[in-house]
């Protein structure tokens, strides 16, 4: 099961197979246990219109807060980014010893912060 979720496509895979052979299930146990009767058309019609639209909101809300913090991220990045800049240039500012030890501090929390963090599988 580990291998599954460690390979997302592989995952996509099974997961698509396993939903596509669910509804082919479900359509023919409806077709041979109870067929649907013209009467009950126009309401099975009007309930699938009905979820498929829930499923439509529920889509977009989710890739819209996706983006957002995709924004988010991608700004607070910047401001971290920007400030470390501002930092090193300052660090000029500074008398001989100090501006070495400064930008050798800023040397190695970029290093840390750069690292791919293996332990919980970013990279």
């Amino acid at each position: 099961m580990a291998e599954l979720v460690d390979r997302p496509g592989l995952l996509l895979f099974v997961s698509f197979a396993g939903f596509l052979l669910a509804a082919l299930l479900g359509v023919v146990a409806q077709r041979v246990w109870s067929p649907v009767r013209v009467d009950d058309q126009n309401e099975l019609t009007i309930v699938q219109t009905a979820a498929l639209t829930l499923l439509g909101l529920i889509v977009a809300f989710s890739f819209s807060m996706a983006v957002s913090r995709y924004d988010q991220r991608k700004n607070l990045e910047e401001g971290e980014a920007n400030a470390i800049g501002t930092e090193y240039a300052r660090a000029d500012l500074m008398g001989e010893s100090a501006a070495a030890g400064v930008r050798g501090s800023l040397k190695r929390y970029l290093d840390q912060r750069c690292k791919p963090d293996i332990a919980h599988g970013y990279a």
